[in-house]
């Protein structure tokens, strides 16, 4: 497996989710987390990061109730998150945006009470970069949810696959300047609820 320079912006994404690509999906263990961490949306925004077919910004939509945008800049996750969204009742909103590059007046509310990163803050090039803009996204009493893999808990020889995953030195990069810190682990799994 080879992995590009750049896997942070839709030259990479729009390939692989045009072509059928899947991804780990939320599971059981993951959705009990998100509601002792997460708590009920009572209509407040939510802002899911790196969307992908949509399946994480549905579940806050229409289970937990919040007001949910789901974000990608691949076209291609925006429009299968759209052809999947059949249920009944408005749901989410779609958005094709690059969260690290575009400017962030396009997205429907100023701030948002949860934000969301699921298994995306590892492909991030310029993690301070992005760590800044969901800082001023992030409503006062927000929460920042990120799960991601952490390097080296994979049960590989194969090199590169055992190297996916964010080091100790992004995690704290990820976990500097919350007033709160939970974490969660789940398998190759860490699952962060951050507070400011």
């Amino acid at each position: 497996m080879i992995i590009s320079e750049s896997t942070a912006h839709a030259a990479y994404w729009q390939p692989l989710w045009a072509d059928g690509r899947q991804y780990r999906p939320l599971d059981g263990s993951e959705k009990r987390l998100m509601s002792e961490y997460l708590g009920p949306g009572q209509a407040r925004p939510a802002l899911d990061i790196g969307c992908g077919s949509g399946a994480l910004a549905r579940h806050l939509h229409h289970e937990f109730g919040y007001r949910a945008t789901g974000v990608d800049c691949a076209p291609s996750a925006i429009a299968l998150a759209a052809a999947h969204d059949t249920g009944s009742g408005p749901g989410p909103v779609w958005t094709c945006l690059d969260i690290t590059t575009e400017d962030l007046t396009a997205l429907p509310d100023p701030a948002y009470a949860l934000i969301t990163c699921r298994l995306v803050y590892r492909w991030m090039d310029d993690k301070p970069a992005f760590l800044d803009r969901v800082r001023r996204l992030l409503a006062p009493g927000g929460t920042f949810w990120v799960v991601t893999e952490i390097t080296g808990r994979r049960t590989t020889t194969d090199p590169p696959l055992h190297e996916l995953g964010i080091t100790p030195e992004d995690a704290e990069l990820l976990t500097n300047g919350w007033s709160a810190i939970h974490t969660a682990d789940l398998d190759v799994l860490r699952c962060y609820a951050l507070r400011p």
